[in-house]
């Protein structure tokens, strides 16, 4: 009885684990998707258009607007992080 205890309180750790393994990487997925959401939609749209024969250059130009403003956002995630909090509400104040 006390072995069969034991072996459930392992299945209920590794389900657990497993559950918070999933849970980073659902929330990873979803920042990398709002940070290059609008680069890969723009990308895709240029592709389909350029297959159905169409031009896709205005989308893939979009795309590449959407890529830059992407990564000019990620440079600013730098300067607006905690070590920088009082100096940002310090800066709302002006």
């Amino acid at each position: 009885m006390k072995r069969l205890t034991y072996e459930m309180k392992q299945r209920g750790q590794g389900m657990t684990e497993y559950i918070i393994i999933v849970a980073l990487i659902a929330v990873a997925a979803i920042a990398v998707y709002m940070l290059f959401g609008a680069t890969v939609r723009g990308q895709t749209a240029g592709i389909a258009m350029e297959i159905a024969g169409k031009d896709g250059k205005p989308a893939i130009d979009a795309a590449g607007a959407a890529a830059q403003k992407a990564a000019d956002r990620a440079k600013q995630a730098d300067a607006n992080s905690l070590s920088t909090y009082g100096n940002q509400a310090d800066a709302g104040k002006q």
